[in-house]
Order: C-alpha cells, then structure tokens, then sequence
C-alpha cells in the first residue's frame, strides 16, 4: 500500500509539473541545434520574381514590396516600404540568408528596420542593420539598456532551431499611434498585442494596406505564448476592425504553404477572428481534440492555437497605449 501511495503521490507531482511548464516542455520537443533544412523552391505565379534561390520579391502597391522566403519551413514574409526620403522594412526573418541585397536591389533610401515581434523568426538575428526601430511600449523599455535590447528566450523562442537572440541597438522608439514619416508617405504605428505583448502593425493608409505580422495572419493564431493573450487578440481584432475599413488589404508574416505569393487576406478575415474569439469565451466553440494545445477553428485557413480553456487569459494585459 505504501508503495502504491508513493507511486500515486510521484505521478500527480508530475503530472503538475509538466502542466506548469507545458509550453515549456512543447518548445523542448519543438527545438533543435541548426535550422530546418530548406523547402523545394516551387512556381511561385506571374505576379513574383525570384531574387535568388531564396528569396521572392514581389510587388504589392507603389514602391511597396513583399519579400519572401517560401522556402524556410515557416514561409515567413518580411515588407519593405518606401518613401521619397527614406525606406522602412518590417521584419527581417530569421537570419537564414541575409535580407540587405534584396532591399540594395527595391531601394538606395536611408533604410530604417522594425520588427512586428521579437521571435527568432522576424529579428534577422546575426544579420545587423544600421538603423533599428522598435515599438516603444512600457515593458521593453525598462528591459533597454542604454537603447540595447536583448530578447529574453521566451521572447526571442531561438532555441526552437538553436538560434541565439542578438541585442538590438534602438535608434527611434515609435510611439503607437504616432506617424513614420518616409517622406512624403507615412505609417501609422499600431499596438497589436495577442500574439506576443510587444506585436506592431503598420497602416500606410494611403495605399489602404495594414501589416499585421502574426498577430493576424494566414494559418495559425499562436496565442498560448506566455506572453500572448486571448483577451489581447480580442482587443486587437476589434481595433484594427474600428480603425480601418471594409476595403483594406491585410498582409501578415506568414502563408499557407499551399498558397502563392504574399499572404494577403481581407477584413472579413478579421471578422471571422472576432467571432472565434468570443465563441470560445463563451465556452460555445469547443478545441479540436484533447491534446495540448486547444485549437480551435475561425475559417477554412485560419486556426487559433491556444492554452487549456480553464487557464486562457482573458484578461487585457496592457491599457489601450494609443488613446
């Protein structure tokens, strides 16, 4: 019987410990020592051009490029905007071949680099720009030393493919809400947390475009990040639905691997996000399955993969920065 007890006792203190660090011990099944080896490069449609055998460029508005990497395994696409004095590109991919001659080829404007988050996946990592902007919330701030900011490894997530978080050298910190004058062109900055607490989207509201990094994105809403939230997405879903138009196109950071070309999606997208979320706050939509994580169905090319319904945060983490 003592023996029995014990065994009862050890399998519940386990079963506790791999509940408390189970994302955790997801990103330990996940991780590996070097990247994943490359995809095929495949036809990428009329519309795109291959730089080289990494990289794809193709043009979506005027003096406006996507540039994609459709074959990393994650499909990642990073934008480059440019104005009459300067260039901006959000996101920089995970540093698997240098982004720099791609943007030399679009632009020779003063460039400035910002990221829509700070996963491995959008950094650049060892690939240094001279110009790096971030988005100046609260908590990144007070984590800057003298405007050097190293991601912490849930906020950076490099260990998934053995990669080490750089330190950032911040040269402009963008309010949200406040406007990046490119000359004679702008972008709005946005707080778009969910995804991550520290998530930017950009408006250029003349070419009636929003880039939404992953916080809106093709594929999988990642929203059991320790640092993402339910309520967060929420707040953002209604934001960019309030702040917009019916007519905006959407690019994010990533594709369906069975598309062509930038991932470009609409505002019913941000609809059908809305109305998954409170379905599942409602405890009306039910996960898929019963593993870790709960996912959970907003369209025919959208998930959200989230913690367990009894632990999801549905709780704002921040107050509404752009009032």
């Amino acid at each position: 019987m003592k023996f029995i007890a014990a065994f009862a006792i050890l399998l519940i203190a386990g079963i506790a410990l791999l509940f408390t660090f189970r994302f955790h011990v997801l990103i330990f099944a996940l991780s590996s020592d070097e990247p994943r080896p490359l995809l095929e490069a495949r036809d990428e449609g009329p519309n795109v051009t291959w730089f080289d055998d990494y990289y794809i460029v193709e043009k979506i508005a005027e003096n406006t490029y996507a540039i994609g990497e459709p074959r990393y395994w994650q499909h990642n696409f990073n934008y480059l905007i440019v104005g009459e004095e300067r260039a901006f590109l959000l996101d920089a991919g995970p540093g698997i071949r240098d982004i720099r001659p791609v943007v030399k080829s679009l632009t020779d404007k003063p460039l400035t680099v910002g990221f829509s988050h700070l996963h491995y996946d959008h950094v650049g990592n060892e690939i240094t720009f001279e110009r790096v902007a971030l988005i100046d919330l609260p908590h990144l701030r007070a984590q800057a030393v003298n405007d050097k900011l190293t991601p912490t490894p849930l906020q950076h997530l490099g260990r998934v493919e053995g990669i080490e978080a750089p330190t950032l050298t911040v040269a402009e910190w963008l309010k949200p809400g406040s406007e990046i004058d490119l000359g004679g062109r702008s972008l709005k900055v946005l707080y778009t947390p969910g995804h991550t607490d520290g998530s930017m989207s950009l408006y250029d509201k003349e070419n009636n475009i929003i880039f939404t990094g992953d916080v809106i994105t093709e594929a999988i809403l990642l929203e059991l990040l320790p640092n993402g939230s339910m309520a967060d997405l929420e707040y953002t879903a209604n934001y960019i639905k309030d702040s917009t138009n019916d007519d905006i196109r959407i690019y994010s950071g990533h594709r369906l691997i069975t598309k062509q070309g930038a991932p470009k999606q609409t505002i019913g997208d941000v609809e059908d996000v809305r109305t998954a979320l409170q379905s599942i706050r409602e405890r009306k939509q039910s996960a898929k399955g019963l593993a870790y994580p709960s996912i959970y169905t907003v369209n025919d090319h959208m998930v959200i993969w989230a913690d367990y319904p009894w632990v999801q945060n549905w709780k704002r983490t921040y107050p509404d920065l752009h009032q």
